[in-house]
């Protein structure tokens, strides 16, 4: 059967409103956080372009460096991803004000991880959801999908534009496509969208399961409220929707229709168009097929294209769509966009970011977004910056919501609120590099609770590094106190005072009770043998050293202390390897006037080999 669905026959309803503005706002460009790879030209062109089209302020572009490949492992997206994102908006104390993060063609799509279910893969875009929630503290299960607390169908009221007072994730869209000029549509048609155009809903021919029934829903709840004559098509016959003009969205099975089996449809969108499809490995890739290839079976590995015989999300965004969603791996269907959801949202008003998130279940899963967020055809006001950023909180100097959320989930840790406080006020300060600032905010926390180890830690190295080292010595024994046995502050403690303070002897106890408490550490073996090389005994610095070298052969400092150990006991075949090998993990060293002098010892001149390192260990 072919639905047309027709409402009075007039042309009236051209903005498409569904039930009246429930929105208030549109958000601007101060909102949006924009990811560019330096390490990819693509990223840096898409990156540039969105920026001056947008207009987006400078201090809201964020770079990261990472190899621009489509997969990542999970501990590089962590480090030089996630943790860069976090540091990014920190420093401009931004956390309220961002609502979106829009990455660029170059940034990784996939996070390596495990299959089914409970599984660990993940698009990079629906893991950066969740930064916002992660900054504030709270630990997030890493197997399987997080409910999405923005998801229009989990209760009866419609979703208000996101803010971080209801909402404490971000909306993460991206730029991308086969190639540059992909990308850079999205974003031209993104700034000029139209408010015309039909909806083009094709459903899988005698298929009765959930994907079906939600776009037969669309269909009947866009009618409902008063469409113009034509503007909803919804097909649930074996005939595909293809050669249509003036298409505002889309929305098919795609290959998991067996009716499909082309990869373009010769649909004219209107620019401002969103669409997607019920299909689980879409945006599995976003390089360019050879055009000879067409959509395969499951059965046949050589009508494979990137791992899946299924369609592309690239080619609707080179088709003309101008937002679209798509999965890297399985999402399973309850987990995909909602097209009940997804069109009467933005319709409504909502902008394309907050209309896919209303549609999308679940974050921390395999969905992508495609496009700029800030596309909004159908919005009319806007809210105050004030409805977004109230401000930093005095106490904390954190963004107000931001501060609520983060001394919340730092309670539990069972410190006092005036410590908390005073902790949270550092870190603020720390992000906004104000070193001063800090160390009055830390000591102002362990003059309340002695007990904060990381405070007392962080105090005593700056302390060290500017050369204070009364005061460093004192955070260090005031850890000791009520921690004697804290290895890694037992060898801090050693180090600096065999090294800066030049007293070995009062080190050496230390640093034997650091490796028994830290269980032969290489590291603090490192320093022990240091110890015994100040104290004049090489030979025991070398006993010490050799597994230590064995243990951490990547510590450039342990292989440069053991050349100057075996050079002590004149064995200078293997300080000179160990020598070269330091250096060559640190370039750094062959600048030092340690390392100078026993490069000419090991040249023959006879000189004598250092006794004191260049730096002191943090």
């Amino acid at each position: 059967m072919l639905l047309r669905k027709t409402s009075l026959a007039c042309q009236v309803a051209a903005a498409l409103l569904i039930g009246g503005n429930n929105y208030a706002a549109a958000q601007s460009s101060a909102n949006v956080l924009v990811v560019q790879n330096d390490a990819s030209p693509a990223s840096k062109t898409v990156a540039e372009y969105y920026m001056q089209k947008r207009a987006v302020p400078a201090e809201n572009l964020c770079h990261i460096s990472v190899k621009p490949e489509e997969t990542i492992a999970r501990q590089e997206f962590d480090v030089r991803i996630q943790t860069v994102l976090a540091q990014c908006i920190a420093s401009t104390s931004s956390h309220d004000r961002i609502l979106y993060i829009v990455l660029t063609k170059g940034v990784p799509l996939r996070i390596a991880g495990t299959d089914g279910r409970q599984g660990t893969v993940a698009s990079v875009d629906s893991e950066l959801t969740l930064l916002y929630r992660r900054m504030t503290g709270v630990r997030i299960a890493l197997p399987g999908p997080v409910q999405n607390p923005y998801f229009a169908g989990s209760d009866s009221a419609t979703p208000k534009p996101l803010a971080h007072e209801d909402q404490d994730i971000y909306l993460v869209t991206r730029l991308d496509g086969y190639t540059v000029e992909d990308a850079i549509g999205l974003i031209d048609r993104g700034s000029a969208p139209s408010k015309s155009g039909r909806i083009l809903l094709d459903g899988r021919s005698s298929w009765q399961d959930k994907g079906n029934v939600w776009l037969k829903a669309t269909a009947d709840k866009l009618t409902s409220h008063g469409l113009v004559a034509d503007r909803v098509e919804y097909d649930d016959t074996a005939k595909v929707l293809s050669h249509e003009t003036e298409v505002l969205g889309y929305y098919s099975w795609g290959s998991n229709d067996p009716a499909i089996r082309i990869r373009h449809f010769d649909l004219k969108f209107e620019p401002g168009a969103i669409g997607a499809m019920f299909v689980s490995s879409d945006a599995r890739t976003m390089n360019e097929p050879p055009p000879t290839w067409t959509l395969g079976d499951w059965d046949k590995r050589d009508t494979y294209y990137a791992g899946s015989p299924q369609s592309l999300t690239g080619d609707l965004i080179r088709d003309g769509i101008t937002g679209a969603a798509g999965h890297v791996a399985e999402p399973y269907l309850d987990a995909t966009i909602r097209p009940d959801l997804l069109f009467p949202a933005y319709l409504s008003g909502a902008n394309l970011a907050e209309a896919f998130y209303q549609a999308m279940p679940y974050l921390s899963w395999q969905t992508v977004v495609f496009g700029d967020p800030l596309c909004a055809p159908f919005r009319t006001t806007n809210l105050t910056a004030e409805s977004i950023d109230k401000g930093l909180d005095p106490q904390t100097e954190l963004p107000g919501y931001f501060s609520a959320r983060r001394l919340k989930a730092a309670s539990q840790s069972q410190i006092k609120r005036e410590a908390l406080v005073a902790i949270l006020k550092a870190e603020a300060r720390a992000a906004r590099k104000d070193l001063v600032g800090v160390r009055e905010a830390l000591e102002a926390a362990v003059a309340i609770t002695p007990q904060l180890t990381t405070a007392h830690m962080t105090l005593a190295v700056g302390y060290q590094r500017d050369g204070m080292l009364d005061q460093a010595i004192a955070h260090y024994r005031a850890v000791l106190s009520y921690a004697p046995d804290d290895a890694v502050v037992l060898n801090n403690l050693a180090f600096l005072l065999a090294v800066d303070r030049h007293a070995p002897e009062e080190a050496h106890p230390l640093a034997l009770h650091a490796v028994s408490a830290g269980r032969n550490n290489p590291v603090m073996v490192d320093t022990l043998a240091w110890i015994e090389h100040l104290l004049g005994r090489d030979a025991e610095a070398v006993r010490l050293l050799g597994p230590a070298v064995t243990a951490a052969p990547n510590i450039a400092e342990i292989r440069w202390h053991a050349a100057i150990a075996f050079a002590g006991v004149d064995n200078l075949t293997r300080a000179a390897s160990e020598l070269d090998a330091a250096v060559k993990l640190d370039p750094k060293l062959a600048d030092r006037e340690e390392t100078k002098k026993l490069r000419q010892r090991l040249g023959g001149k006879g000189s004598t080999p250092p006794t004191t390192p260049a730096t002191s260990r943090k």
